[in-house]
């Protein structure tokens, strides 16, 4: 029924037409009042557990929530199938993807406190040889398993597991990995993702008319152009208010004398105030030479604008997946929103986005790190490093004549 209906009320002739007029638009404003009471509830939630921490753990669980949710609707799928072995493999599969990561996340960041644990030494020592082991343990596991008159829906189901595992695992060790380049980029991103969702909700309930793709009727081009807008204005306010603060850009380390996480740093320039001359142009409209801001803010404008035309396409990946399998939401976890999955699907897309940003816009050498891999070297070995450091310094004109040479 066209509920424009309502608006001319000369129209409504037949009682009847009218009340089914009235009752879809309360469905309506009682759909978005339940969607917007949770989304505040789900920001706070989130918001109030990042400040409680620890972030590790909240991504962690989030990621096996999402992982169970895509293979519940494999197993729901084939379970009259009787699969052998289909759900503990596939819970075996995502601890060994978990533990290569996070011990990859280990070595490189937790090298302090490597050193002092026998045991840990033995295990980064030999990682990924223990990872490739356990993984190859499960592999011969699934071949046992197969059964002669299962062997194509049983290949189905391997492969579904491991696009799950590089969908989900994945790009949450993404996540870890731009939470230690600094809280904000970690916030900044998140937040673009949830306030495009939000205003492109706003603008299409409000103002939508012409559709935007078939996957997802509901989406509208004036949603879809007002989030868009809308993203830009606030991811740029938000990375000001956070570049303000020492604790969101400084990297997260461990101060292996505290045995605590640190993010206490000297800002990066990106963090720092500059001036910048605007174009001509633009001088002539808002009769302004120059302007201050923090660079980091420039760099927003870029996150925002994948977050609100790029990023909700993870969310029409995800709209044509469930239209595959005849589901409308991945589970029912959370009323009026579906699954975890479901408020995740342009996360994931917007973490490996802003890691890929970050590698190659932004990082550059990091000291610590550097100082790190040398501890885990050998004496002699740190010694024929520290004098080819002092023959390069003294050759650049950075050190005198005078420095004190240590001989292997």
């Amino acid at each position: 029924m066209d509920v424009s209906v309502c608006m001319d009320v000369s129209v409504c002739t037949d009682v009847s037409v009218c009340i089914d007029v009235l009752c879809v638009l309360m469905c309506l404003w009682k759909n978005c009042c339940i969607r917007g009471v949770l989304s505040m509830a789900m920001i706070s939630g989130f918001f109030m557990m990042i400040y409680l921490g620890p972030i590790m753990l909240i991504v962690m669980t989030i990621q096996i929530k999402c992982f169970q949710e895509i293979i519940d609707i494999g197993y729901r799928v084939y379970h009259s199938y009787e699969l052998p072995w289909f759900r503990t493999l596939s819970w075996y599969f995502l601890v060994c993807v978990n533990y290569f990561f996070y011990g990859e996340t280990l070595a490189e960041y937790f090298g302090a406190l490597v050193q002092r644990e026998e045991p840990l030494q033995f295990l980064v020592r030999y990682h990924r040889f223990i990872s490739f082991a356990v993984y190859l343990a499960g592999f011969c596991m699934f071949v046992l398993s197969l059964v002669k008159k299962h062997y194509r829906l049983q290949f189905y189901m391997f492969a579904w597991t491991h696009v799950t595992l590089l969908i989900v695992v994945t790009q949450s060790h993404l996540v870890i990995q731009n939470l230690f380049e600094g809280m904000i980029w970690f916030l900044v991103p998140v937040s673009i993702v949830i306030c495009n969702d939000i205003m492109a909700y706003l603008f299409g309930f409000f103002f939508g008319r012409t559709p935007l793709i078939k996957l997802s009727p509901k989406k509208t081009w004036e949603g879809f152009i007002g989030g868009f807008f809308g993203t830009l204005v606030f991811g740029f306010i938000l990375a000001y208010l956070l570049a303000q603060f020492q604790y969101f850009v400084c990297p997260v380390e461990y101060n292996s004398e505290t045995n605590r996480f640190t993010a206490e740093c000297e800002p990066s320039d990106i963090f720092v105030m500059h001036e910048y001359t605007l174009p001509f142009t633009v001088q002539s409209i808002l009769r302004w030479k120059t302007v201050t801001i923090y660079p980091y803010q420039i760099h927003s404008v870029a996150l925002s604008t994948f977050g609100s035309l790029i990023g909700p396409f993870g969310g029409f990946f995800a709209s044509g997946f469930k239209r595959a399998f005849k589901i409308k939401d991945f589970a029912d976890t959370i009323p009026g929103h579906g699954g975890i999955m479901d408020r995740f699907d342009c996360q994931y897309l917007m973490a490996t986005f802003t890691h890929v940003y970050i590698a190659s816009f932004i990082r550059g050498p990091n000291p610590s790190k550097v100082l790190q891999q040398l501890l885990v070297l050998q004496p002699e070995q740190q010694l024929s490093i520290f004098n080819a450091m002092r023959d390069r310094l003294r050759d650049r004109g950075i050190l005198g004549g005078e420095c004190v040479c240590v001989c292997v």
